[in-house]
C-alpha cells in the first residue's frame, strides 16, 4: 500500500509537458518517475512521510539542503582527497542527508549546502558539478542504503583501477572518478564525493531516462544501443570486471543526432572483479579483498547479465519483442566468447528483488531466472 501511494504521489507531481531535452544531468535524472522497472515496491520508502517524499524525492524536483557533521579527522577513515572546503581545521565536515540527521544520527548537524537529488535519492548533485553520495539507513527498493566502512576503504583503489581499465576500452567507456570518501567508522555517517558524469559528454543521461525520450522506439537505434552496451559489458567481463550495469549506474553519451556514442559508468561499490581473468589478460590485480573479489563464473555472469540485459536493456526496450529484436541484431556483431555463449544459451538471471525485500536477514543478492528472449 505504501508503494502504491508513493508511486501515485510521484506521478501526480509531474508536469504535463516536460522539457524536451534537459540541459543539466540532474534534470534528466529527475524525469525518471516510476523507479525500478521490475520491482513491485519500487517507490516504497519506509520511514518517509508524504512531506518528506515531496521534500527529498528526485521526481518532485526539490532542492535539498544537506547538513554537515564535524568529526575529528583522527576519528575518520579517509580515502582519496577530502577537499579543503569540507574541512575546518582538525575537523572533517561530513555531508549528511536531512532525513538521516533527523531520524538516525544523534549528533549536532550544522547547515550545509543545497543540492539536487538524483535517481537514488541519497546521491545529490552539487551546483558546481560533483555528486555527493550520502548514507540513508533505511531500506529503499531491496537494500538498506547506508555506506559500509568496507566500501569507503576500497573506494580510492577501485577508482584508480577503473581508470586503468578504461584505457583498454577504445574510448567506449568512461568511469566517473571517486574524488574522496570518508566515514566516521559507521555506515550511518559516511559520504562519497564523485565526479559528475557530465564531464564525459555534453549530452549524457542515465539509461533509465531513455524511456522518457522517443529514441528506443526506433528498432535500429535500440539495436545499436544494445550492441554498444554488450560490447562494453562483455569485453569488461572477459577482462575480469562484472559491472552492476542497471539503468541508474549506466549512462549513455548521445551525439547531436541522438546516436549512442559511448557509455559512462558510476558507483563502483557493487562490481565484481576476477583476479584470474585479470591475470590472464596481463592486467595488474588491484589490492582489493572481500565481496568485490571472486573468480566464480556464475557470480560474474549473474552480476552483468542480470543488471545489463534483464535490467537496463529490457527496461529501455519496453517489451520482450523489442528486446529480442535488438539482441538478435546486436549479437551478430560481437566476438564469440564463452560469456556470450552463456548469454545466448542459458536462462536470463534476474535479481529476486521481492524475495530480497522479504528476507532482510539474508545478506547479499538473491537470484531467479527469466526465459531467455533469444531462445
Amino acid at each position: 500500500a505504501d508503494s502504491v501511494a508513493s508511486l501515485a504521489l510521484s506521478r501526480a507531481g509531474q508536469p504535463v509537458r516536460p522539457e524536451a531535452s534537459p540541459v543539466r544531468d540532474w534534470e534528466w535524472e529527475q524525469r525518471v518517475v516510476d523507479g525500478h522497472p521490475y520491482h513491485p515496491n519500487c517507490r516504497s520508502r519506509p520511514g518517509f512521510s508524504v512531506a518528506e517524499q515531496l521534500a527529498y524525492g528526485p521526481e518532485h524536483r526539490p532542492l535539498v539542503r544537506l547538513g554537515f557533521v564535524p568529526v575529528p579527522a583522527d576519528e575518520c577513515l579517509v580515502t582519496g582527497a577530502w577537499p579543503s572546503h569540507l574541512r575546518d581545521g582538525e575537523l572533517l565536515l561530513l555531508p549528511v542527508h536531512p532525513w538521516q540527521s533527523e531520524h538516525v544520527l544523534k549528533r549536532p548537524v550544522t547547515e550545509g549546502v543545497e543540492a539536487h537529488p538524483l535517481m537514488s535519492l541519497r546521491t545529490l548533485a552539487l551546483p558546481d558539478g560533483p555528486h555527493i553520495k550520502t548514507a540513508l539507513s533505511t531500506r529503499l527498493t531491496s537494500s538498506v542504503r547506508d555506506i559500509s566502512v568496507y566500501s569507503i576503504s576500497m573506494s580510492a583503489t577501485l577508482s584508480r583501477f577503473a581508470e586503468t581499465v578504461a584505457e583498454r576500452m577504445d574510448g567506449l567507456l568512461h568511469f566517473t572518478r571517486t574524488l574522496g570518501a570518508v566515514t566516521a567508522d559507521s555506515p550511518d555517517l559516511a559520504a562519497v564525493l564523485r565526479e559528475s558524469p557530465q564531464v564525459y559528454g555534453e549530452r549524457v543521461l542515465p539509461v533509465a531516462a531513455l524511456a522518457t525520450t522517443g529514441l528506443p522506439q526506433s528498432p535500429a537505434w535500440l539495436a545499436e544501443f544494445a550492441r554498444l552496451s554488450l560490447t562494453v559489458g562483455l569485453r569488461l567481463l572477459e577482462f575480469g570486471i562484472a559491472l552492476e550495469a542497471h539503468g541508474q549506474n549506466l549512462l549513455v553519451v548521445l551525439s547531436e543526432s541522438g546516436a549512442p556514442v559511448r557509455l559512462v559508468y558510476r558507483d563502483l561499490a557493487d562490481i565484481r572483479i576476477s583476479p584470474a581473468r585479470l591475470a590472464r589478460h596481463g592486467i595488474p590485480v588491484p589490492a582489493l579483498s572481500g565481496r568485490l573479489v571472486t573468480d566464480d563464473v556464475t557470480t560474474l555472469r549473474r552480476k552483468l547479465f542480470g543488471s545489463l540485459v534483464a535490467g537496463a536493456l529490457a527496461g529501455t526496450a519496453g517489451s520482450a519483442t523489442a528486446l529480442r529484436g535488438a539482441l538478435e541484431t546486436a549479437v551478430r556483431q560481437l566476438p564469440r566468447t564463452a560469456d556470450l555463449a552463456a548469454l545466448l544459451e542459458q536462462p536470463l538471471p534476474a535479481k529476486a528483488l521481492t524475495l530480497m525485500r522479504l528476507s532482510p536477514g539474508t545478506p547479499g543478492d538473491q537470484w531467479t531466472e527469466l526465459p531467455n528472449p533469444l531462445l
